[in-house]
């Protein structure tokens, strides 16, 4: 009897499971409930296991995603709206390029008007636009500083994959303030150009400039 109950019990469950895919199928989850991400692709081999691009209608994990490399695991958008809370300090003075620090709510309404304005820009899905930025923009050598001797010098070495989507995130971020400071452009027109010229590796990307010049320094260094 009990064989039976439990024959019975995993047909039942393989029933739900089949059902609860067909409905997932026809209502996918999307993000912000506005973004399908079911055929949002990662091209870069280098970036496909970090760069997470998990359907989930809010994008807020709290801090509940912890240890090392924790930030792999962390959505792309959710890392976007991170570096407009704080995108860090630029050059050896420690300057904080930011009026939005801690506002998780104001930061995630600009990304949505982001993606808006790409969206009607472009007519494509706005978050497969930003994992082409990342792509495109984030930086594969850098240089380091190596102490022989008493001197320094510069040495070329490779930048994880990890680093390379935190610094482009971080350089989209500063090139959109850079745009808005003391002008008339707002913050998510502004981030939505830096995004588009990114994934078209335009000229007028911040980021994709500052990736080609990291890359010309690690060649001479060599």
């Amino acid at each position: 009897m009990e064989e039976k109950k439990q024959e019975q019990q995993a047909q039942e469950n393989e029933v739900i499971d089949q059902m609860a895919e067909i409905e997932s199928k026809k209502n996918p989850i999307k993000i912000f409930d506005l973004y399908d991400v079911s055929d949002v692709i990662v091209e870069d081999p280098g970036l496909k296991r970090v760069i997470t691009i998990e359907p989930k209608t809010m994008l807020k994990s709290k801090g509940r995603i912890r240890g090392k490399f924790s930030a792999a695991k962390v959505n792309i958008v959710e890392r976007l709206i991170r570096a407009l809370c704080h995108p860090g300090h630029r050059g050896k003075k420690h300057r904080i390029m930011t009026r939005t620090t801690g506002h998780y709510t104001k930061n995630a309404k600009v990304v949505i008007e982001a993606f808006k304005i790409i969206q009607e820009k472009t007519g494509k899905n706005p978050v497969q636009v930003l994992v082409n930025a990342v792509e495109n923009a984030s930086p594969r050598e850098e240089i380091t500083t190596v102490e022989y001797g008493g001197a320094k010098y510069p040495q070329a070495v490779d930048t994880s994959p990890l680093r390379r989507v935190s610094l482009t995130l971080r350089l989209m971020v500063q090139g959109s303030y850079d745009k808005t400071f003391n002008k008339k452009t707002k913050i998510a027109e502004a981030l939505a150009n830096e995004i588009i010229a990114a994934s078209e590796e335009s000229s007028d990307s911040f980021a994709a400039n500052k990736k080609n010049e990291a890359e010309k320094q690690a060649n001479s260094a060599r």
